[in-house]
């Protein structure tokens, strides 16, 4: 396996999908498919569908029976990078090297379009033609990485910042992690798998990868460049944030994101080679520059 090549095939096969099921419409309400639009055109690594697709491919599943789930994901996540980008939470004018929504719309239209994405996502499931136990519970899957104990709770903790390590574990596992195992769940139950033993395993690889991703993204909030990653480098160090860095240096940081992706790695070895393209994709999640 070319693990490149694989990743752009299901990188292209994500983006045909987004294009697809991505919200479009006509009507006097009609600038709120621009706003969505814009942001979710505005490319990214789409690492949450491929995840998803790489898992579902890897247990024998169907691309038609996941990647509308893979794209529910990616759906929140676009709305969660909309949100976070406003006045009242991070304050980010660019976004993937592009004006960010707000920017380009205004606050109030921003908001609207991440809340549009966010409630969106559950259409689309409704929408796949899937049994209704498999929607249902992909739903559960996704509203509860999404919410309280998910991605929203987490971001309450950026917002009051970290106070310690364990505390930092949790807002990584929450804020970042949360959508990840949420794609490698979607990906184990629209292959229709139901083993204990594999989704314990995939589990395991998917809160490690989770964490190791994260870290990584605060290694390259100070050594990337503000070209590449698309958006404002150094945030974290000018308001006083609590992160990988500033909690074990750059160089325990990155210790610290070799061992977490190791442990994501170590997960996958039941299933042998059918789990290169995951184990790759570890690999390059904590090596990439953007």
């Amino acid at each position: 396996m070319n693990f490149t090549d694989e990743l752009s095939k299901k990188t292209q096969t994500a983006e045909r999908w987004l294009k697809r099921l991505s919200p479009n419409g006509e009507g006097y309400h009609k600038t709120i498919f621009e706003v969505v639009n814009y942001s979710l055109e505005a490319g990214g690594k789409r690492i949450r569908p491929v995840l998803a697709l790489g898992v579902c491919e890897m247990l024998g599943g169907r691309e038609e029976d996941v990647m509308p789930l893979a794209c529910a994901v990616e759906f929140i996540h676009t709305s969660s990078l909309i949100h976070d980008d406003l006045p009242c939470m991070d304050d980010d004018d660019l976004r993937r090297g592009k004006p960010t929504s707000h920017i380009r719309f205004g606050e109030a239209l921003a908001l609207l379009g991440g809340d549009a994405l966010l409630f969106y996502a559950f259409e689309t499931i409704a929408n796949a033609g899937l049994p209704a136990d498999t929607a249902l519970e992909a739903v559960k899957i996704l509203a509860s990485a999404s919410g309280i104990s998910g991605m929203v709770g987490g971001q309450v903790i950026d917002i009051k910042g970290a106070d310690s390590y364990d505390e930092l574990i949790s807002l990584y596992k929450m804020k970042t992690g949360a959508l990840l195992e949420a794609s490698v769940k979607l990906g184990v139950l629209a292959a229709g798998n139901t083993d204990p033993k594999v989704r314990d395993a995939l589990d395991a690889y998917a809160a490690n990868l989770g964490i190791a991703f994260q870290i990584k993204d605060d290694i390259l909030d100070v050594e990337g460049e503000e070209k590449v990653i698309g958006k404002k480098t150094g945030r974290d160090a000018a308001i006083g944030k609590k992160n990988f860095v500033n909690s074990l240096g750059i160089d325990g940081a990155r210790l610290a994101s070799v061992e977490y992706a190791n442990n994501a790695k170590n997960a996958l070895q039941m299933f042998g080679d059918k789990s290169k393209f995951l184990v790759s994709l570890a690999d390059y999640l904590i090596f990439r520059n953007k």
